[in-house]
């Protein structure tokens, strides 16, 4: 965990660590630590000799004074649908249970690049589809405050490796909430970035207009940190903008005073009176850090379920198709082509992945595609239009991460109620929007979480607020002491 005063610069932070931990022994206390907490499933795979290679050539370089990078002895979660070179990443399937990539993805490359050390990948719901990582074919990933529920998801394992002390940072993966889901469920900071902030090089697609890697901790200036590590322009993925990234962690630590937020009062809708006044009091915090606070109404935000599942499911129906066991993944199976690629695709995919393909192939199918998906894209275009008039008025809009408390493991069985967890987050995917969600309390000892959506490329002021709020809250208290 980061906790460093307002004149704090990028290099201070992994100095911090470095100045009284040996990178060798941190590794090996890390390790312990992942044993400890195994039964909450966390990880897929732990990468012991790799993360004390990396430790043992960054001492080596530190005794001989050798430059040290921004992240030097940060260790790093890495949720399993990011590429990492000669690490399996499976995407949590039976599909990919095997695959070995031979490249890093952009984000790897550069948390690599800056001396953070990856440890391992983090569970998941499988191929990213999925609230509650429930859908792993490794088994569900565990809640870090009560064993018996859902850590939320897709990045539930990249969540709970922080929220256990294992890792200071992780990178998840935000189709839909997917990074600000299970940040809420464990307690944990974690920021979805503005669509093109961040490169997908590397990551496995879900839906890859909506899909966004962003960063997790502890603390806001570690997510800022590792966000400012992985930001920035990428030549192999032509989405990412070349609009230079802030200094997150200098911007994070700028006064809030004086910005505006509109409390969105349909993120408040259908949802438990408990959590409800919770989240309420957590934006009383920002109030009274000077903030001006007014409720807005977001009449669209009805429509973005629906339109967000049928444009997810039509691109996942599509990025899905090369998982074949011919191209990728898979086992090898008898018959004629056609028999041998249902039967790979059949044992190698779990039930929501096939149901999510069987959807996305009908909407995109003869005689529906204009009736669903294209009047999807229709409302998207409106949602998008709808929050630029927002920021014209407002730094940022306020609302509940998630509508309910952790559920218990296996106690919703029905899609749609699991898809109607996504209300509050699906939104920002398809404006492209920034959003980040921090920890607002508890209600029962179970974890709320805040919301808070900006502007494109508002990163930063996210952060001002995260900041502001933890200096007045210190809510990185509450993983040892929740309640």
């Amino acid at each position: 965990m980061v906790c460093v005063g307002p004149s704090v610069r990028l290099n201070s932070l992994s100095e911090q660590f470095l100045d009284s931990d040996d990178p060798v022994e941190k590794v090996y206390k890390a390790l312990e630590r992942i044993e400890k907490t195994r039964g909450l499933n966390a990880f897929i795979t732990v990468d012991k000799e790799g993360a004390l290679r990396s430790a043992e050539e960054l001492k080596r370089r530190i005794r001989t004074g050798g430059k040290k990078g921004r992240l030097a002895g940060l260790l790093v979660a890495v949720k399993d649908n990011i590429s990492t070179r000669g690490l399996r990443t499976t995407c949590a399937s039976r599909m990919l249970e095997n695959y070995v990539p031979v490249y890093d993805a952009t984000v790897v490359e550069k948390i690599k690049m800056e001396d953070g050390i990856v440890i391992g990948k983090t569970n998941m719901d499988e191929f990213a589809m999925g609230s509650s990582t429930e859908t792993s074919f490794f088994g569900p990933t565990r809640n870090f405050f009560d064993h018996s529920r859902v850590s939320g998801g897709s990045s539930g394992g990249s969540a709970v490796s922080l929220a256990t002390g294992a890792v200071e940072l992780a990178l998840g993966s935000d189709t839909g909430g997917s990074i600000r889901n299970p940040a809420a469920f464990n307690s944990v900071v974690g920021l979805k970035p503005t669509y093109g902030r961040v490169s997908r090089y590397g990551l496995i697609a879900y839906a890859s207009s909506l899909d966004q890697i962003g960063p997790m901790a502890r603390d806001t200036l570690s997510t800022a940190l590792l966000l400012q590590v992985i930001a920035g322009s990428d030549p192999r993925d032509l989405t990412t903008s070349s609009r230079e990234p802030s200094n997150y962690v200098e911007e994070a630590t700028r006064e809030a005073r004086g910005l505006r937020i509109g409390i969105v009062k349909e993120g408040f809708m259908n949802i438990d009176e408990k959590i409800s006044a919770k989240v309420y009091d957590a934006i009383g915090v920002l109030e009274k850090n000077g903030c001006s606070v007014e409720e807005v109404s977001f009449p669209f935000m009805k429509y973005a379920l629906p339109a967000y599942y049928i444009i997810a499911m039509a691109e996942c129906s599509s990025n899905l198709a090369r998982f074949d066991g011919i191209r990728y993944g898979g086992r090898r199976a008898e018959g004629r082509w056609e028999e041998r690629i249902v039967k790979i695709r059949t044992e190698g995919f779990g039930e929501e992945v096939k149901r999510r393909i069987f959807l996305g192939t009908f909407v995109l199918s003869a005689g529906y595609k204009e009736d669903f998906y294209m009047k999807a894209c229709r409302v998207r275009r409106k949602i998008h239009d709808d929050f630029k008039l927002l920021f014209r008025d407002f730094d940022a809009l306020a609302m509940p991460t998630m509508p309910v408390l952790p559920w218990r493991t296996g106690e919703i069985v029905s899609p749609l109620e699991m898809y109607m967890m996504d209300f509050e987050t699906v939104a920002v995917n398809l404006a492209g929007l920034p959003a980040i969600s921090i920890p607002a309390g508890f209600v029962n000892s179970l974890p709320v979480g805040l919301q808070l959506v900006g502007d494109h490329f508002e990163e930063a002021t996210l952060l001002r607020l995260s900041y502001g709020y933890e200096a007045e809250t210190g809510f990185t208290k509450w993983l040892r002491t929740p309640g």
